[in-house]
C-alpha cells in the first residue's frame, strides 16, 4: 500500500520497513544497512516522510565520536502500527481474490 501527498509517496512499504529497522537498531545508518539500503537513500526517504507528516516519524541526534543515533518517535510507531494493521485487514478481506490472482502466475 502506498499513500501519496501531492507528487510524492508519503507512506509506503520501503519507508515502513526502514522505520522498523531504525526502531530495531537505533540508528539510521545501521537500519539502512540492516535492510540493504544505502545511507543516502535512507536519509532521503526519512526526510521525505518527515516532511509529509505533521510531526516527524524519526528524530536524529547530532553525529560525533559515537554517532548521534536516530529515534523513531511516537508518530513513527503509530505509523508502523496503522500501516501493518491495514495490511493485515486488507489481506484477510481479499484472501479469495489474492488466491485467484496468484493462481494465474506461472509455476
Amino acid at each position: 500500500m502506498r499513500v501519496t501527498a501531492g507528487d510524492i509517496i508519503a507512506i509506503g512499504p520501503g519507508k515502513i520497513q526502514l522505520l522498523e529497522a531504525i526502531l530495531e537498531t537505533g540508528s539510521l545508518t545501521a537500519g539502512a544497512k540492516h535492510i540493504g539500503m544505502s545511507y543516502r537513500r535512507a536519509w532521503l526517504l526519512i526526510n521525505e516522510l518527515n516532511s509529509a507528516l505533521k510531526k516527524p516519524a524519526v528524530e536524529s541526534g547530532k553525529g560525533g565520536e559515537h554517532g548521534g543515533g536516530s529515534v523513531v518517535t511516537d508518530v513513527g510507531c503509530r505509523l508502523i502500527e496503522h500501516y501493518r494493521n491495514i495490511e493485515t485487514t486488507a489481506a484477510e478481506a481479499c484472501k479469495a481474490e489474492i488466491r485467484a490472482l496468484t493462481g494465474l502466475l506461472a509455476d
